[in-house]
């Protein structure tokens, strides 16, 4: 079958023939229609830092994809051929104490799908039938492809109340996009999105945010003048991993007002904890999404109507991938997707 491989310790991506994946008992396989390039697939694409010190080469590559069922093994009894359906690329032990308790998002042995084994970014992909999801609700294939990070956009948005809230989001990426949409779409007051790439902050606009504020020309300050904003933002969502994002943030935050970060910085910085602690400010960290919780909350916010459709750009049969992933790593754009049916 074709699949795009990190074929060796360098930068680029292959396209090349590989084995077709074997299932065991409790394994379903899929054959892939559409993918979406994550920053992690860029990240190894690059070669950088953390893909050298993660990655072990050959590797299969790509985590967010949709598929249809096309086999499964013995032991699986509630998934079928035929079903359309995405996949948790968190693999988890099953049998530390997280797993055990019901919280397996927490599970400190996690594998990831296209990090630690082969992954989606092919024409067929296995995965032990616990990880996935079967769309009993008709969603169209591009949404299907993205449940990966809109998952992580809700388990991050969702992290708070937010009904009547004024909401801060910084980094207008698809992540930060699909945050924005959900916390709108559940009963935020005011929702903010700062970003320094205005087609980024367009797309915001598209989405029906409040204020989609280019941080490079006026500050978060004079978006609450703006606004009329008084106090400061109730809720924070950081979604950039920028140390000057979340100082900014944590700077406009009300008295007890909360932040939910999943924006991954690349090194240590300063933090004003000073204001954190007088201000009573909570800060979680947001990492994948509760299994399978959030997905359930994904699927419902889907069937009342939530319209992800602005987040995605752009989409290229696989065979171009060296153009998907240009447009991927602009910093312009939202999703893109490769299709692997075209």
């Amino acid at each position: 079958m074709k699949a795009l491989v990190k074929e060796r310790a360098e930068p680029g991506l292959w396209l090349t023939d590989v084995p077709e994946p074997q299932i065991g008992p409790g394994d379903v396989l899929i054959k892939v229609l559409r993918t979406g390039i994550c920053g992690t697939d860029l990240h190894i694409r690059s070669w950088d830092g953390w893909a050298r010190q993660a990655i072990r080469t050959p590797l299969v590559i790509g985590h967010e994809f949709v598929g249809e069922v096309v086999e499964t093994g013995r032991d699986v009894t509630d998934i079928a051929v035929g079903d359309r359906v995405s996949g948790e690329g968190h693999l988890v032990c099953g049998t530390c104490r997280n797993c055990l308790a019901g919280r397996r998002h927490l599970c400190r042995a996690t594998v990831g799908l296209g990090v630690g084994r082969d992954g989606a970014f092919a024409e067929y992909v296995a995965l032990p039938a616990s990880n996935v999801w079967v769309h009993r609700v008709p969603v169209g294939l591009d949404i299907a492809a993205i449940f990966d990070p809109f998952g992580n956009a809700v388990h991050t948005a969702l992290s708070f109340p937010l009904v009547g809230e004024d909401v801060l989001i910084t980094g207008a990426g698809p992540i930060g996009l699909m945050a924005a949409a959900v916390a709108r779409h559940a009963g935020a007051r005011n929702v903010v999105v700062t970003d320094v790439s205005e087609e980024r902050l367009e797309l915001a606009r598209k989405i029906g945010v409040s204020l989609a504020l280019d941080v490079s020309r006026r500050s978060i300050a004079d978006g609450q003048r703006e606004l009329g904003l008084r106090e400061g933002f109730d809720v924070g969502l950081e979604m950039s991993g920028s140390p000057v994002a979340m100082r900014d943030m944590i700077a406009n935050m009300t008295h007890g007002g909360k932040i939910a970060m999943l924006g991954l910085p690349a090194q240590e910085f300063p933090v004003d904890w000073a204001r954190v602690v007088t201000s009573m400010i909570t800060i979680k960290g947001v990492y994948g999404r509760e299994m399978f919780e959030t997905w359930y909350a994904m699927s419902v916010l889907l069937e009342r109507d939530l319209d992800l459709a602005p987040v995605i750009t752009g989409r290229y049969p696989y065979r171009d991938h060296e153009a998907a992933f240009a447009d991927a790593a602009s910093g312009r754009g939202g999703k893109i997707i490769l299709d692997w049916a075209a």
